[in-house]
């Protein structure tokens, strides 16, 4: 697709992968900027973009456009030493003080006062933006602006400082504006208590190997990169806090470890949990690993992933015709989104930048770029830690994720059917599928049917986890909960195995307490008729032999209509239900109906055993735990 900026010339010899260069990002960031800043208001301090608004009103909506495409225009002028061509930091030095000058009215310039997050919440997610961007460019900026313009800036951002953030990462952002006002000789005893309490609450969401849970539940997502990792990791590398770098550091070293693998080989993130708008920020944490020093990806392996996330959005429709980022994934896709998003959301997209913070000199941008880890070998990894399998196909270069431990559900709340959330109910996701909408029949879904109605999975509890040499597994149960009628049957849950291998996902699913006459349905992959993709689904044990193709005309974020394969059975008390899951793309094609030569039920697991070789792989459930033996 053409975008409607210019881009340099693609360089295949440093970028054999990609084309791009840093000047390629910087002409993205410029063109993006060009872009969204023809919808400013007269006094610069709202950039009111075309779309939908979102729960938190047009006002707050436009300052989110300021404030995040102030990240972009921070890491592009930072990353140039101060070089601002294009005068991007006179743009904001009115804006900023417009927006402060009668912060709360209701005028055309006036910024919204920062309240708690379940009053006016969203004003202190764009001051953490409006602080990193000052934090940024000070000397350029901030170190320039009338006194007057500086106090009030203060008084506005110690909004963020004097009220209750939401219950998850949101807390970061107190601690980024705290980490600004004290970066310019403006903190005391309420900075301190805003990084004190945030870093102390960081301690009790790291789960070890890398991952951070977004708040005090069980949801992995995306945030661990963009926000859990950024936010610390950036304000000791801006501070030049070596302990405090050395502790985050290490943490981000650990999750690029399993992260890395979590990008295909056409450069596309996980399409999996929320924000998902945010496009390709999903590489601002192999950015800041490399800007740092804090990864286990060398810098070639590293340009190859952030420049392919980015190239891989705009040349797939992410931006309309006038440049601006549009609210979906590829182009517009009302399914991606929260009703926390409006038209200016995506642009904490503009993270990604935070590679633009290493120098031209830096080996991110003189090494040659390589193979991405997806592009090197077929591998299974398990990350016992967030309950994830991760199965990565070298020669389609997709990538899976199996979900046995993220869910999206606060520990203070209900398993309510009605709040079914598909970016992370679903039991697996991948880098060339999206989920089903709610209201269409889900993808990758084990459902228990009871009296006609059909179950969710909301909570996810995490079972175990582990991996061999080119297999792995993970584990976890859950309570089905219906929309319609009872709300829950007592006594009945899901237990549920998934073993990768090569390109094959082993499904065991053990239903507990069905009813008499309950039925259970699971689905595979959800495709579009005319890619070239191919989702197989085949029965082994405890499924009726048809396999049904059911249809999603909703679509997905990939194809505007989709359809998915789907198996049926009976159960009642306790039964086993296994089957064989396969996504491939050209020019893999693999015949999932001959790959088990035999099913061997247990009385407290099943075994097969797989036709190529004579492997035999093992799930039992009390306990659960899953063995390989090779042929």
């Amino acid at each position: 697709m053409s975008i409607p900026f210019e881009l340099p010339t693609e360089d295949r010899a440093s970028s054999p992968y990609t084309g791009y260069t840093r000047a390629h990002w910087e002409s993205v960031a410029d063109g993006l900027l060009w872009a969204a800043w023809r919808w400013s208001t007269p006094g610069r301090a709202l950039l009111d973009l075309p779309g939908r608004p979102s729960r938190s009103g047009v006002r707050s909506d436009g300052l989110e456009g300021f404030a995040r495409t102030f990240l972009a225009a921070g890491f592009r002028v930072a990353g140039a030493d101060g070089a601002d061509p294009h005068g991007w930091l006179d743009r904001y030095a009115e804006g900023l003080a417009s927006g402060t000058r009668t912060p709360g009215r209701a005028d055309t310039e006036s910024w919204p006062l920062i309240l708690d997050h379940d009053v006016q919440g969203q004003p202190m997610v764009e001051s953490a933006s409006v602080a990193l961007g000052l934090r940024l460019t000070a000397p350029w900026l901030w170190k320039h602006l009338d006194s007057g313009v500086q106090d009030r800036v203060e008084e506005w951002l110690r909004g963020a400082l004097r009220h209750v953030p939401a219950p998850n990462n949101w807390y970061l952002f107190p601690y980024t504006v705290a980490g600004f006002l004290e970066s310019v000789g403006r903190g005391d005893a309420e900075t301190a208590a805003a990084r004190h309490r945030a870093l102390e609450l960081m301690e009790g969401w790291y789960r070890g190997g890398g991952w951070y849970a977004d708040g005090d539940g069980r949801a992995f997502d995306h945030y661990n990169g963009w926000a859990l990792h950024l936010y610390p990791v950036l304000d000791a590398h801006l501070g030049g806090d070596t302990d405090a770098l050395a502790r985050y550091g290490e943490r981000l070293h650990a999750h690029l470890d399993g992260f890395g693998l979590m990008f295909g080989s056409d450069g596309a993130p996980l399409h999996f949990g929320r924000s998902l708008t945010y496009r390709f920020a999903a590489s601002a944490a192999v950015g800041l690993g490399a800007l740092t020093g804090h990864t286990p990806l060398t810098p070639g392996a590293s340009r190859r992933l952030v420049s392919g996330s980015l190239r891989y959005f705009v040349d797939r429709g992410a931006l309309t015709d006038e440049g601006v980022l549009s609210l979906g994934w590829y182009g517009p896709h009302e399914a991606t989104l929260q009703p926390y998003s409006g038209p200016a959301s995506p642009y904490w997209a503009s993270k990604a930048f935070v590679s633009l913070l290493a120098p031209a000199d830096h080996p991110l941008w003189t090494a040659p770029e390589e193979p991405a880890p997806v592009e090197v070998a077929d591998r299974v990894l398990a990350l016992p830690e967030p309950g994830l399998l991760v199965q990565a196909t070298r020669g389609d270069g997709i990538v899976r994720l199996h979900n046995h431990g993220s869910d999206h559900v606060r520990p203070h709340e209900g398993e309510s059917a009605a709040e079914d959330d598909p970016h992370y109910g679903r039991h697996a996701y991948s880098t060339r599928t999206g989920p089903t909408a709610r209201e269409n029949v889900a993808d990758n879904h084990l459902s228990v049917e009871v009296n006609g109605r059909s179950s969710v999975r909301r909570r996810v509890r995490p079972l175990g986890a582990g991996h061999g040499d080119g297999w792995g597994w993970a584990a976890s149960w859950h309570r089905p909960v219906f929309v319609a009628g009872p709300p829950m049957v007592p006594g009945l849950r899901v237990e549920s195995v998934t073993v990768a291998r090569g390109p094959y996902e082993l499904r065991v699913h053990r239903v507990v307490g069905a009813p008499a006459g309950a039925r259970v349905t699971h689905t595979g992959w959800a495709t579009g008729p005319e890619e070239p993709l191919t989702s197989a689904l085949h029965g082994l044990y405890g499924w009726e032999p048809e396999v049904e193709t059911v249809r999603a005309p909703q679509g997905t974020a990939y194809v505007p209509w989709a359809e998915l394969p789907r198996l049926s059975g009976p159960a009642g008390g306790t039964s086993v239900h296994v089957c064989l899951a396969a996504l491939t793309g050209e020019p893999v094609s693999v015949p999932a109906a001959g790959a088990v030569a035999e099913v061997v039920p247990g009385a407290d697991g099943v075994e097969v055993v797989w036709a190529a070789d004579g492997a035999r792989t093992r799930v039992a459930f009390e306990p659960v735990g899953v063995t390989h033996t090779d042929g």
